[in-house]
């Protein structure tokens, strides 16, 4: 298999090996946590997320919330079953009435706020109802305690300002965050930036981390779209916006006391926006020193790579650059079926999985560029696993979409809410609450019905019980907060 140089891995001048004796930061027994985020109950297909093409395709269709809610918990399982430590994040109360009602849509009661955005504003009335939480890649960006200043676990909740729906997800994140990661001394919770066009951030989807292992220190990447509005010019997509801007990604540099030697900042190639790629883990997934990307991710690709290269040895380890070419698997072809959307996890062993979609089966193109990868002895990634997240995909996310990864060191796993981590007693209890409270089908028409709102509510009150959060919802005012 190729890096990203063209040549077999071993033979790329961008992956010099590291000096003896380089120095690599504290290491410490680490775990990196994957942290999905349960598919809400008003999982539907609105089409509301522009430069996202398969969301757009899927307008319109009737949704499977049950099936949506039981694939990606099948995931989760599937993650644990590999020895992959799983936690679980829950949903958000929809549809958002009070975003209704800020808006101005009218009605005494909920009810008849809800019907009168249905007769009235139908797309206002869906993007209260948007399920797009369940993306918890977008939830925030992550920095271990290794690469921080005050060696704590900072998450900087996204504001995903650049769409509607979107926008109104982060003050619930921020509470939902603190209180599964409820130990201040351990972890740092910021707000989301500040929700202006400058500050535009989209989390995590947009954010990679290269190290040798995940306990040690590593180098953090992270990619922009376009820059703040008092930048300089730069080359923009003409077909769809860029979402992550420059600056959101050096505020959240700031935020997590990140050493600047060991920071990377990477232009999206304008031209794969243009093509569906709305999020940089749509082209690209780094994991460990690997990096796995399309020919077309990066705008200046041998200055990332190059400086990606140099900073990993900086920190006494190579970087292993894996690069599919165009001719390979074309942009296209990737976006369709979400091939770099795949979850690239370490194993218990030290080799890696790439968890792709199963849609991933059906290109022979990506089946063939896939076995090269696994084959190749050059790389740490021994074994593909396919999964079903079908009704994620056709919403416009694949794998890697569900899941924030957070790095947890032994002390850190103690100051998380312990019922949040994925074990057999709690896929079953999971598995019992979507059996009860999510609707089979659902479809643009009944977004209107005001029992969704109520079906939501006593449903989200189960599942705070079972992972023991609290009151993290404000419509549970007499609840008491666990942490």
């Amino acid at each position: 298999m190729p890096s990203a140089c063209g040549l077999p891995v071993q033979q790329c001048p961008m992956a010099t090996p590291a000096p003896t004796g380089a120095t690599t930061g504290v290491t410490t027994s680490a775990t990196e946590a994957n942290y999905d985020s349960l598919v809400g109950l008003t999982h539907n297909y609105a089409g509301l997320a522009q430069g996202n093409l398969l969301s757009t395709e899927h307008a319109g269709l009737v949704a499977y919330p049950r099936q949506a809610a039981l694939q990606g918990l099948r995931k989760m399982d599937r993650l644990r079953s590999l020895g992959i430590t799983q936690g679980v994040l829950p949903p958000q109360l929809r549809p958002d009435v009070d975003f209704l009602r800020a808006i101005g849509v009218p009605g005494a009661d909920d009810a008849s706020i809800i019907a009168a955005a249905a007769r009235e504003a139908p797309r206002l009335l869906a993007t209260a109802c948007s399920a797009s939480s369940m993306w918890a890649a977008n939830a925030a960006t992550v920095s271990p305690a290794a690469d921080t200043g005050d060696s704590r676990v900072h998450l900087t909740t996204a504001n995903l300002v650049s769409n509607a729906h979107r926008s109104i997800e982060h003050r619930q994140t921020t509470r939902t965050l603190r209180a599964v990661f409820h130990e201040e001394s351990r972890f740092a919770v910021h707000d989301a930036l500040p929700a202006t066009p400058d500050f535009a951030d989209e989390g995590a989807a947009n954010h990679t981390r290269l190290t040798r292992s995940h306990g040690e220190a590593g180098i953090e990447l992270f990619v922009y779209g376009r820059l703040g509005s008092g930048e300089r010019s730069m080359r923009l997509p003409r077909r769809f916006p860029a979402r992550q801007t420059l600056e959101s990604c050096r505020a959240i540099a700031r935020l997590h006391q990140l050493d600047p030697s060991r920071v990377v900042f990477a232009q999206q190639n304008p031209d794969a926006i243009d093509a569906g790629v709305f999020h940089n883990d749509v082209i690209a997934v780094g994991n460990g020193p690997v990096l796995l990307a399309h020919a077309l991710a990066f705008a200046d690709r041998e200055r990332v790579l190059s400086d990606l290269a140099n900073a990993c040895q900086a920190l006494g380890f190579e970087l292993i650059p894996l690069e599919i070419a165009q001719d390979q698997v074309p942009l296209e072809l990737a976006v369709k079926r979400y091939l770099f959307n795949s979850q690239l996890v370490t194993l218990p062993d030290g080799t890696m999985a790439l968890i792709a979609p199963t849609d991933c089966e059906q290109e022979p193109a990506i089946v063939s560029a896939v076995d090269g990868i696994v084959s190749d002895k050059g790389n740490p990634i021994s074994r593909v696993e396919y999964v079903d997240v079908r009704q994620s995909m056709q919403n416009g996310g694949g794998p890697a979409c569900l899941r924030l990864r957070v790095v947890l060191g032994p002390e850190d796993l103690n100051g998380v809410a312990p019922k949040t981590l994925l074990d057999d007693g709690l896929v079953a209890q999971l598995e019992g609450w979507i059996e009860r409270h999510y609707r089979e089908t659902l479809t643009p028409a009944d977004l209107a019905d005001p029992e969704l709102l109520e079906e939501s509510k006593a449903a989200l009150d189960e599942l705070t019980g079972i992972l023991e959060l609290g009151s993290i919802y404000p419509f549970q005012r007499e609840a008491v907060t666990v942490w």
